[in-house]
């Protein structure tokens, strides 16, 4: 293994007390040794802190206890300051719901040394299903608005999607070089969830200067939904949660307005009539006028953000 430069690891908890024992067992267990786990806890009022520092050891640990919810965006950048002020050189930013292989760390660093990428994100599977993939590379739709995808996502792993460049991932796990936040900056926290990794890497993608590459022999396992409690249901079968449809539907129409083009704009308008068509016949959502006007207020508040 090459010289092993620092790395900061950032994650945000949030009352993830029932999945973080599998992520701290994860990071305890890595072969890359020369880490500082940056722990951001976005005010949790369950046994989430407590069971870290009783269960853990805090070598190499630094907890940052905020008296209020920051978000994710916001949690992210308490965390990616603070590792660049202790001279990391590299960020992780990665997901407490999730469970992987000694190795990873290692991984994403030498394919970061071995291709001069800037960013390097693995292979991320469903933990509940680990023979299906959650994500295997993505990029962005420009006829949409620049919207972000997934490719592979719920099909069977067959080794079908192997290494390769590509413009969109998750910050589920991204193994960023500190380059790019002196470039890009760091992460719009007017998002507080979901989104936020998307206009990064957006303004990533055209500012031209970085490249992501993704890796796929890794094991990577993510429990998706669990920490915001997104949806209700099975994978294929599934209704919306409020916390999702207020912040996904906002911010969706803040990303699009931050663009300032009239194809931005077009897909706003387009995006109104098809989340008003999805709420009555895709069955996502819950048919009631709660939920109608939660759907009303967050289009308007993504206006007006």
């Amino acid at each position: 293994m090459p010289l092993q430069e620092k790395i900061g690891v950032v994650t945000i908890t949030f009352n993830g007390e029932d999945v973080i024992d599998g992520f701290m067992d994860s990071i305890n267990q890595q072969d890359y040794t020369n880490r500082i786990l940056y722990i951001v806890d976005n005010h949790s009022k369950d046994q989430t802190i407590s069971k870290i520092e009783s269960k853990y050891s805090p070598t190499d640990t630094c907890i940052i206890k905020n008296s209020i919810n920051n978000g994710v965006a916001g949690g992210n950048n308490q965390g990616i300051k603070r590792a660049l002020e202790d001279g990391c050189e590299y960020i992780i930013l990665i997901n407490n719901d999730t469970e992987f292989e000694p190795a990873l760390f290692s991984k994403l660093y030498e394919s970061s040394k071995k291709t001069g990428y800037s960013v390097i994100v693995p292979k991320m599977m469903y933990y509940s299903e680990p023979d299906r993939l959650w994500f295997a590379g993505g990029g962005f739709n420009k006829r949409m608005g620049y919207m972000n995808y997934h490719i592979g996502m719920g099909e069977k792993d067959m080794n079908q999607y192997g290494n390769r460049l590509i413009s969109y991932a998750p910050t589920c796990c991204a193994l960023i070089h500190k380059s790019v936040f002196d470039d890009i900056g760091l992460m719009d926290e007017k998002y507080f969830v979901y989104f936020d990794d998307t206009d990064f890497w957006f303004r990533m993608l055209k500012d031209g200067r970085h490249k992501m590459f993704y890796i796929s022999e890794v094991h990577f396992f993510h429990k998706v939904g669990s920490l915001t409690k997104s949806k209700t249901g099975t994978r294929d079968k599934f209704t919306f949660g409020d916390f999702t449809i207020k912040f996904s539907t906002r911010n969706r129409v803040y990303y699009l307005r931050k663009q300032k083009t009239l194809l931005a704009y077009l897909n706003i308008a387009w995006f109104w009539l098809r989340i008003n068509l999805r709420f009555f016949f895709s069955r996502k959502y819950t048919i009631n006028f709660k939920t109608w006007r939660l759907i009303q207020r967050s289009l308007l508040e993504g206006i007006k953000i």
